[in-house]
């Protein structure tokens, strides 16, 4: 290399520095000097990793003045290069010396960096291209936003969140029983709705106690990072916001919190939203004449909000009027009268029993083909009620399927609300009871005895509740420093039960913190049993530490939690396989929710249920009630509610009374039982099935279950980030046969690499392993990582240009071709989420030196394998004698590019159409017979299909990558 002061040089590692000047030569070494920056470097001769600057004809190029020049001639004058042309501003002719060129002039055009001798390496122009393709499948994929949670692929989930999460702005109530994974679903919902572009701001609201439990998933399964406000954080953020909820995107907040502090409720309610979760939505308490502080706040919140999802496992806890109500936060419109609701539920059996037939190889009814016609009066059916009956099995079912995909779509509250139960789900363990009654303390008799007479006349209610718990009245007789752990009977046998289980984790629940506290100081003096409390005193960053005390398997870990009431709502133990119900509480949702923090998905082992209780006293009433009235302890149940209200009034005055007279409550619990049966029966028959064949997906369920296990065992996302980890400089250590350690290095290519911290992380490509390991992070093509990845490499001129030798000697030495990468791609608003249609998109053309394209015969791999790298500076030598003949190649290439992009227009647009067309004609013919499809939904349609079109016909094509390919023998 000829070196002069003056001469302008690009340096190939530190690109950014823009264009250098020589300012030193002395010896075998160079100075240069970095205007843009004002960094210089020094650098030895021989082996300086630098390219000069030299333009061609036809270049623009642009002075330190700021005008540009066309170039059209180039002189050289002792090595300082002088540039002649037209000005560009003013059509006068000029001269630029090259000393004098823009300072921040960089090489972005594949093209200009190949001349400018910037060639990237081998493997880096192969990663480009194979990104490229990777993105184009991953936006084109069903899947999108499904393969990414870190959750095992349960059927029912994957459809409710495939079902409602590729809605524009969904509103839906998640209301599975407890234990079938409703957090899971709302996740999974919004992972797509974050993914897809449906949605960018979010708000959830959840009990207090489950903030972190709800911060802690989303970013441990879905990757989603919320912040927490509260009093402290809104007064923090108002310095730098006049809204603080506009400070943040994703927003976790408690419902307390918005309920008692109106102002920053107000600000809530003013900010933009996009979606809002509600979980545990039965404390949503509606009544006509005065509905709940809560409902009204979620109901001011939910008016503005386009999207809106409710949790609760016990839609009916507190009542059928509020489950309405619920209803009408999500469609004020559809819902918007309780006495022509409730009369629209009278017919849901009439319905179902249609629906069961349909499923079943028996032939319809008279009756059913009635309603059915009834019911779907807009379409004509003879001729697939015909079909129905048909002898040929493939035919029959095939109509049968479709009959009942137009029934559960059209009918009731389909759209809106899912409801999954455990009968009809399969993989849950089961449940057995170990009663164990003891003697009630002299101690408490007295207590009751004395404070009994003293109590006065109560509400039913409330004598029954203090029947319940004598250890309180004992309190309230001793005085509340009395310690009934010595001599309570029940606290001796927890300590040998837990004695007996020490190698096993243990749940307690119990109506009262103060019962809470007072075991664990029992059971800590006593026996040193190792016991983590959890109760509505404690900070939540406290229970929070509870829990994990409780969930560790180390030695020194808790073998028993301890829990409140609230420990039934919302926390998962199922690692635990015994609870312990220290007490009963009156209301059957409740027993049902404690008894499914551990009876739910995921658990391995029959759930073991001990019931301690005081023989001959109102305990034993309650845990009879329970175990021979609704069978509730074995079996899940769903008519609690429902038998407590038509017999309270009896059980109550039982409770109360301590009333156990074999003659007097045996018939009362065997009424109880057969209405049971009766109403389970009805249950069965009615609504519930077919909502839960609508909310269960059917086959859909299952097949995407299969789907994503295929993709989940493709390894093409494992060799693809391994390579983009070699490339870019990170570090890697296997851990285990299915985990890879990951740190940064200093010689990394990039200061930042997505998602990796500064520590390192430990990361896998197995579903399973990360289900098993909760340290692991679960790489999939949905992680922020990948994605980070693929946007770090197509937005920059990372392996842009490249040039490789080609040794063929059936082929001339010296021949040539040039291989182009164009990508065609629209620029839309997320939300229209274009990539369904199309996304970016490679286009490659391969040119011999005529001309010739001959990418439809050789592919990228097949061609790729008999390539071999170049050194740069011979890279650059080619280029450079070469650049002339490509020029011509380049225009040929971006004509046959473009003619190509015209095709995928056409298709894009064809599809989008066909789409589009789909769901609005299917809308607009639900909305003549279901109300719950809204306006707004096929207007948004409508409006996406035209924007669509627009954008698809605006979409261009840009030179993205160009590689040089020299033939040699």
């Amino acid at each position: 290399m000829n070196f002069s002061l003056g001469q302008r040089w690009i340096s190939d590692t530190e690109s950014d520095l823009g264009l250098g000047t020589i300012v030193a030569v002395e010896g075998r070494h160079l100075s240069i000097l970095f205007p843009a920056t004002g960094d210089s470097r020094v650098y030895s001769m021989q082996e300086a990793p630098i390219t000069r600057v030299a333009f061609n004809l036809g270049d623009k190029i642009r002075s330190t003045e700021e005008w540009e020049l066309t170039v059209e001639s180039v002189t050289d004058n002792n090595g300082i290069l002088t540039y002649h042309g037209t000005r560009c501003d003013n059509d006068e002719k000029a001269e630029l010396k090259e000393t004098f060129l823009d300072h921040f002039i960089k090489f972005n055009k594949p093209q200009d960096r190949l001349f400018a001798g910037q060639v990237d390496r081998f493997d880096r122009y192969t990663l480009r291209y194979n990104t490229w393709q990777y993105q184009y499948q991953s936006q084109q994929s069903e899947l999108k936003g499904l393969i990414g949670p870190r959750a095992s692929l349960i059927p029912h989930q994957l459809y409710i969140a495939e079902e409602v999460g590729k809605r524009f702005a969904p509103r839906v109530l998640l209301s599975d029983e407890v234990g079938l994974g409703k957090t899971i679903e709302a996740g999974m919902i919004l992972h797509q709705q974050i993914i897809s572009g449906l949605a960018s701001r979010v708000l959830i609201v959840v009990p207090e106690n489950l903030q972190h439990q709800w911060l802690v998933e989303m970013l441990r399964r879905f990757n989603l990072k919320f912040s927490i406000f509260d009093d402290e954080r809104c007064t923090e953020a108002y310095a730098d916001s006049p809204n603080p909820f506009e400070t943040e995107q994703l927003i976790l907040t408690s419902l307390e919190f918005l309920t008692k502090k109106k102002r920053w409720f107000e600000q809530a309610a003013l900010a933009d939203w996009d979606l809002m979760i509600v979980d545990e939505a039965h404390h949503l308490i509606w009544d006509k004449n005065k509905p709940s502080t809560e409902y009204k706040r979620i109901e001011e919140l939910s008016q503005d909000i386009n999207g809106l999802i409710l949790l609760t496992a016990t839609p009916d806890q507190l009542g059928h009027e509020s489950h309405f109500a619920r209803l009408k936060l999500l469609d004020p419109s559809r819902f918007y009268d309780y006495e022509k609701f409730v009369e629209e539920e009278s017919h849901y059996t009439e319905v179902a029993d249609a629906a069961n037939e349909l499923l079943t190889d028996s032939a319809l009814s008279n009756d059913s083909k009635s309603t059915l016609v009834s019911m779907l009066k807009e379409t004509n059916i003879e001729a697939l009620l015909s079909e129905a009956e048909n002898t040929n099995e493939t035919y029959k079912k095939s109509a049968r399927s479709e009959i009942l995909n137009m029934l559960l779509d059209r009918h009731g509250t389909g759209r809106i609300l899912f409801r999954n139960s455990r009968s009809g789900i399969e993989g849950f363990p089961g449940r057995t009871l170990h009663p164990y009654p003891v003697a009630m303390p002299k101690q408490y008799a007295t207590a009751m005895s004395v404070m009994g007479n003293m109590g006065g006349v109560q509400k039913p209610e409330k004598n029954a509740l203090r029947a319940l718990f004598p250890e309180k009245i004992f309190q309230e007789f001793e005085g509340s420093d009395a310690s009934w752990t010595k001599f309570d009977p029940r606290v001796n046998w927890l300590v040998d039960k837990l004695l007996e289980l020490k190698r096993e984790k243990v749940l307690v629940i119990c109506a009262q913190a103060q019962t809470a506290l007072a075991l664990e100081q029992e059971l800590r003096e006593r026996e040193a049993i190792k016991a983590a409390v959890f109760h509505e005193g404690m900070s939540i960053l406290e229970r929070d530490r509870a829990a994990v005390y409780f969930s560790e398997d180390a030695r020194d870990a808790a073998q028993v939690l301890l829990c409140s009431e609230i420990g039934s709502e919302g926390r998962n133990f199922q690692f635990s396989h015994n609870i312990v119900l220290f007490d009963l509480p009156l209301n059957p949702d409740l027993l049902e929710q404690r008894i499914g923090r551990l009876d739910r998905i995921g658990q391995t082992q029959d759930v073991k249920i001990h019931v301690p209780y005081f023989e001959n006293t109102a305990q034993e009433v309650l845990f009879r009630w329970y175990h021979e009235g609704l069978n509730a302890f074995e079996q899940t149940s769903t008519t609690g509610q429902l038998l407590y209200k038509e017999f309270s009034e009896e059980l109550l005055e039982f409770i109360a009374a301590h009333n156990c007279d074999e003659d007097e409550l045996a018939p009362l619990l065997e009424q109880a039982a057969s209405k049971n049966l009766q109403l389970k029966k009805k249950m069965e028959q009615g609504r519930d099935r077919l909502l839960e064949l609508h909310s269960s997906g059917q086959g859909r369920a299952k097949e995407l279950v299969k789907i994503i296990e295929e993709k989940d065992d493709e390894t093409d996302l494992a060799i693809f980030m391994i390579k983009v980890f070699d490339i870019f400089g990170v570090n890697q250590e296997d851990k285990g046969e299915n985990s890879i350690i990951l740190k940064p290095t200093e010689h990394m290519l990039t200061p930042s690499f997505p998602m990796l911290k500064d520590d390192g992380m430990t990361v896998t490509f197995d579903r399973d392993t990360a289900l098993a390991q909760e340290d692991l992070n679960l790489i999939s093509w949905d992680h922020p990582m990948v994605q980070g990845c693929m946007d770090m490499i197509c937005n920059d001129d990372f392996g842009s240009s490249s040039v490789a030798l080609l040794k063929n000697k059936k082929l001339p030495a010296g021949n040539y071709f040039v291989e182009l990468i164009f990508i065609a791609e629209a620029s839309a608003p997320k939300s229209l989420q274009m990539g369904r249609f199309l996304p970016p998109t490679p286009v490659r053309i391969l040119l011999d030196k005529t001309g010739n394209d001959l990418a439809g015969n050789v592919s990228f791999d097949q061609f790729n394998q008999q390539l071999s790298a170049v050194g740069r500076q011979t890279a650059s030598k080619l280029a450079g004698a070469l650049q002339s003949a490509v020029h011509p190649l380049i225009t040929n290439a971006t004509g046959k590019a473009e003619l190509q992009l015209a095709e995928l227009k056409q298709q894009a647009t064809a599809k989008m159409q066909v789409s589009m067309k789909e769901e609005i004609e299917r809308l607009t013919a639900l909305k003549k017979i279901n109300p719950n499809i809204r306006d707004e939904e096929i207007n948004f349609f409508t409006k996406q299909a035209s924007d669509l079109e627009a954008y698809i016909d605006k979409s261009q094509l840009k030179l993205d990558a160009i590689r040089l390919i020299v033939v040699t023998h």
